[in-house]
């Protein structure tokens, strides 16, 4: 259900929750301000493009996700991949890539693939995270220390430019960092700031101590990327063409997945916070509204953002208000305030950056996962990291999450056994079937476990006799959930083989399901008497057969 309709229905709109809601969205207005701002240079765009995207996916979101109390906007997790972007495809690019990423959002939403995206196993959700983390840290050394910018080429050799130019740091603009960087960690434990966030806070004391002393060789905003404009945004389209969305294909799929997992992240979350409960697939909807909306006007990928989410649940946001709330704070800080805007420093920005890769990173997280989880899980985390900071994002999920399905497997086909039942397992089956024994040339198997590619060796390990093969074999299939095609075809080569060795096989209690995929594969025939409904069933009919008992 859309969260605004919802929040409607139960009353969250009356006049009762209006205050609470607009004080919770003034509070995450301010503290997206810096946010958007920092996010969108770090992705290689200009400032007013952050809060662009802060006020239209706020607003669509709100409106229209599946989260009633979700806050959303540039997030640092897009950094990496917004900024290779641009690099590769200009904004203009970015901007295409992102309208398409919202397609793809959308048509995820509607068909609800919401709940699937959710599966993503923990390991390649921290490996990347932290992987990002690293990325944003070091990318921000050239704003942090003033240092001169590093080429082109792969992170790694970036961050040995960035290491070898550390002792020719500007000292005004690392002072104003570290000193941006302690308000932003400690500023709201001084007494009487607790209610400012720091983000806020840094931003402010390092934007005034600019304009009051003007020290030398600083850089703003405004003198590096001009002045922010005193405008809301106009509607402007992204040049399309057919070739261009095949070449950005693989780059909108990466924002629309990442989006994806970190909006549903975030409103778990809120949900753990507020006792709330949301619509996955509709979020999914709200994301891609938002990120068709964004690009159109000027603004880049957005998703929930679980900070500023936080935020306004801790500050009494209940309903979709208070998004809205936040979104008009922006607009009014455009209207009014972006000539002082374009004197924050850049270093300012790049202190609470550090903070955001700090909080993304989840290093208690990483090391407890390193310590504590099996080995195949730690490995796949450490390569997904690895992957993120050596390669890129892309490459670094999908291998991620392709190691995760293989372990998956592995361990689903390690679950799956063949039995092989004496006569005191099977004993009432016997004497329902009139028999006070197994026959000597019976032997009775049971499969436990989906019968799927990755199992099927089990059931042929368990059938290479060293002994006589015996004249019949009864295979129960009552705990068998499901069989895929290559469960299916080699069990009918198995069968296949065993009766060119003269060995009968009998089929019994399988469930409807898995019966409908025997006879689809012609396993099971009705002019055949192969399969029975029950063990008991089977055995009558082998007691047909004339077999003499043991």
């Amino acid at each position: 259900m859309i969260a605004a309709v919802e929040a409607w229905r139960v009353g969250l709109f009356k006049r009762g929750h209006w205050l609470p809601n607009i004080a919770a969205g003034l509070i995450v207005g301010v503290v997206a301000l810096p946010l958007a701002m920092a996010f969108a240079i770090a992705s290689g765009v200009k400032p007013e493009q952050g809060l662009y995207t802060s006020i239209i996916a706020g607003i669509a979101v709100a409106l229209f996700g599946g989260s009633r109390i979700q806050i959303a906007g540039p997030t640092g997790a897009f950094i990496v991949i917004l900024a290779g972007v641009v690099a590769k495809f200009g904004v203009d690019g970015l901007l295409l890539a992102t309208l398409m990423a919202g397609v793809m959002l959308v048509l995820m939403g509607v068909t609800r693939l919401g709940a699937v995206i959710r599966f993503i196993p923990d390991p390649v959700i921290v490996g990347f995270t932290a992987g990002i983390a690293v990325i944003i840290w070091v990318g921000q050394w050239q704003y942090f220390f003033g240092l001169p910018l590093a080429g082109d080429g792969p992170f790694y050799l970036k961050a040995w430019q960035l290491l070898q130019a550390l002792p020719r740091l500007h000292g005004a603009t690392t002072l104003l960092a570290l000193g941006s960087l302690a308000l932003a960690l400690w500023g709201p434990r001084v007494p009487g700031l607790a209610r400012v966030p720091g983000p806020l806070l840094a931003m402010l004391a390092a934007t005034l101590a600019t304009v009051a002393f003007a020290p030398a060789g600083v850089a703003t905003i405004e003198s590096t990327f001009g002045a922010i404009p005193r405008a809301l945004p106009q509607l402007q389209l992204p040049s399309l063409s057919f070739d261009r969305m095949v070449l950005l294909l693989p780059s909108a799929f990466t924002i629309a997945m990442l989006g994806a997992i970190e909006s549903l992240l975030s409103a778990v979350v809120a949900d753990g916070m507020a006792g709330t409960r949301h619509d996955s697939n509709q979020e999914l909807i709200g994301q891609g509204i938002a990120n068709i909306a964004s690009p159109l006007f000027g603004g880049i990928a957005a998703t929930g953002a679980i900070a500023r989410t936080a935020t306004n649940i801790r500050n009494g946001g209940t309903s979709p208000l208070a998004g809205v709330v936040h979104a008009l704070v922006l607009v009014l800080v455009l209207l009014f305030l972006a000539p002082y805007a374009g004197k924050v420093p850049l270093c300012a920005l790049a202190a609470i950056l550090w903070v955001v890769a700090w909080n993304m990173s989840e290093a208690r997280r990483f090391l407890r996962m390193v310590r504590r989880a099996p080995r195949a899980d730690v490995a796949i985390l450490l390569i997904t990291f690895l992957l993120t900071i050596l390669t890129d994002l892309v490459v670094a999920v999908n291998i991620g999450v392709i190691l995760a399905m293989f372990q998956f497997m592995r361990r689903m086909s390690a679950s799956v056994a063949v039995v092989e039942h004496d006569h005191a397992s099977v004993r009432d089956e016997l004497a329902e079937a009139g028999l006070e024994e197994l026959p000597r040339s019976v032997v009775v198997y049971s499969i436990d476990g989906p019968f799927f590619f990755g199992s099927v060796d089990s059931l042929e390990r368990a059938l290479s006799w060293s002994r006589e093969p015996p004249r019949y074999v009864l295979l129960r299939l009552e705990r068998v959930p499901f069989m895929d095609a290559t469960g299916l075809k080699r069990l009918e080569s198995t069968i296949g083989n065993l009766r060119k060795r003269g060995v009968q096989v009998l089929l019994s209690g399988a469930s409807l399901r898995v019966l409908r995929k025997l006879v689809r594969a012609e396993i099971v025939r009705r002019d055949d008497p192969t399969y029975f409904k029950d063990l008991a069933g089977a055995l009558r009919h082998v007691q047909s057969q004339v077999i003499e008992p043991a």
